[in-house]
């Protein structure tokens, strides 16, 4: 029975065979110099075999499967070859030891001990693999590593699906930033524009809507009775559109030149085209939440939801916030603040634009933020970790919230929390049979109908056979 030791590297693996690792393990401290040094070293832990690589596509599968704790069959054969169930393996991962253990059936260590050893072999790696492979490249091992390191780096950006909520963080992130922008921007054309036209100001109180009329309209001389059509399109109110006319015959404005008001009139097209941009990323980020957290969205809408989501870093980081955590998320400096001075601690943070909390009595605030942040964690919870892609569970929960709002102002008693949730997993167990007794008649039909193809098929096979035969008769008894 031989003690050997397991080394994934850039390049490929290595399997080394030790002598007394117990000992060097419990006396790490004392030998430790000893080890740094390759030749003193290289007596204990000698290299047995190597298997390199032979292409970035398969060193990049099998760093993956390494990472995952799978066994591949690239992997499997090489201890196979060098390898007897008698041998005792030393590995640096747990989950690849009981994978090892049930293929293969060779027992696996891992302790202090191994992994100490294994960090030595790491730092005499080069020296050990440039005499194997008998490369005169120097920096052979650096290459392997860093061309590994792009192929790993770039495969886990590109297909992990986790990821699909960094477009929300984004999204939301854009929408806040053209909040700010369009709103000075159209604060920046209601000043303009009211030098020539001011009564328009206290007519339209909308920044949209006073883009939209300003460059529309231009120069208010060009007002008559045939442009009200037009300007009732853009605000939808008749009475007001006439008000606009008849402000605009009687206005104490100045006149300005043609060249100022295209000026004025481009500026006010550049506003309304944010607006409008700013209107489909909305509409985006509705259904991308509708997508990738359809829960959280029925429970607390998109916008929040998007927001706890960025402010958390990804969804799977907001899952694993306990709720206490998801509370308060977007008030850490109230908290810290708060805990400096002895004073209260906040009660929420960006679950406060909720319409939950806004509805609550100030006295029972605190409670319905404790309760909607707990029922967030669940759904964010679902929404990370389920294999569901509906939003059964987060209307569920907002029905919940909705009925503890109900028993704080009027003392009506919520359903028990339980009785809910069974209520729920039944309703989707059921549409989960349903549609898979569906599929199955789909399946059943489709066969009856290739069934049909194939009787069809024979039959006119047949008959063309038997006419054949006919023919050939025929043309015998004439000869």
């Amino acid at each position: 029975m031989s003690f050997y030791l397991l080394f994934e590297s850039a390049a490929g693996y290595a399997l080394f065979e030790g002598s007394n690792i117990e000992e060097i393990g419990n006396l790490y401290s004392k030998v430790q110099k000893s080890l740094l040094d390759f030749g003193k070293f290289s007596k204990i832990v000698q290299l047995k075999a190597f298997r390199p690589f032979t292409s970035p596509e398969i060193a990049l599968e099998n760093v993956n499967d390494v990472s995952e704790g799978i066994l591949n069959d690239f992997l499997s054969e090489f201890l196979e070859q060098n390898l007897s169930k008698k041998d005792i393996l030393g590995v640096s991962d747990q989950s690849y030891a009981q994978a090892v253990k049930e293929q293969l059936g060779i027992d696996c260590k891992k302790d202090a001990s191994v992994m100490e050893i294994i960090r030595a072999i790491r730092h005499h790696f080069d020296k050990f693999i440039t005499k194997a492979v008998k490369s005169k490249d120097t920096k052979f091992m650096f290459k392997s590593q860093r061309g590994l390191a792009h192929s790993y780096s770039r495969a886990k950006v590109k297909f992990n699906v986790h990821r699909a909520d960094n477009m929300i963080m984004q999204t939301i992130s854009t929408l806040d930033q053209l909040d700010k922008d369009i709103n000075t921007f159209a604060m920046r054309v209601r000043e303009w524009y009211s030098w020539h036209f001011p009564e328009l100001v206290k007519i339209v109180n909308d920044n949209h809507l006073y883009a939209c009329l300003a460059a529309h309209i231009g120069n208010r001389e060009s007002i008559d009775d045939s442009t009200v059509d037009a300007i009732e399109k853009i605000i939808g109110d008749r009475p007001k559109a006439e008000l606009i006319v008849s402000a605009a015959r009687s206005s104490m404005g100045y006149d300005i030149s043609d060249f100022d008001i295209k000026l004025v009139d481009r500026f006010a097209q550049k506003v309304v085209d944010l607006g409008n941009f700013r209107k489909n990323l909305s509409a985006y980020l509705s259904e991308k939440m509708e997508q990738v957290a359809p829960n959280l969205r029925a429970l607390i809408g998109e916008v929040v939801g998007a927001r706890l989501i960025h402010h958390a870093g990804s969804l799977i980081a907001l899952a694993k916030y306990p709720a206490s955590t998801v509370q308060i998320l977007g008030a850490e400096k109230a908290l810290f603040r708060a805990l400096k001075t002895n004073t209260n601690t906040p009660k929420y943070g960006l679950i406060f634009n909720s319409s939950y909390i806004g509805r609550a009595r100030t006295r029972d605030k605190g409670k319905i933020s404790r309760y909607l942040s707990n029922k967030c964690s669940i759904a964010s919870r679902i929404d990370a970790f389920s294999d569901s892609t509906g939003n059964d569970w987060g209307v569920a929960l907002a029905k919940q919230v909705e009925d503890r709002l109900a028993f704080y102002e009027k003392g009506i008693a919520p359903p028990k929390n339980i009785d809910v949730m069974k209520e729920v997993a039944g309703k989707i167990s059921t549409n989960g049979k349903a549609k898979a007794k569906v599929s199955d008649m789909e399946v059943e039909e489709s066969k009856v109908t290739e069934t049909k193809k194939e009787k069809k098929r024979r039959r006119s096979s047949t008959e063309t056979d038997g006419k054949s035969k006919k023919k050939k008769r025929k043309s015998k008894g004439g000869k």
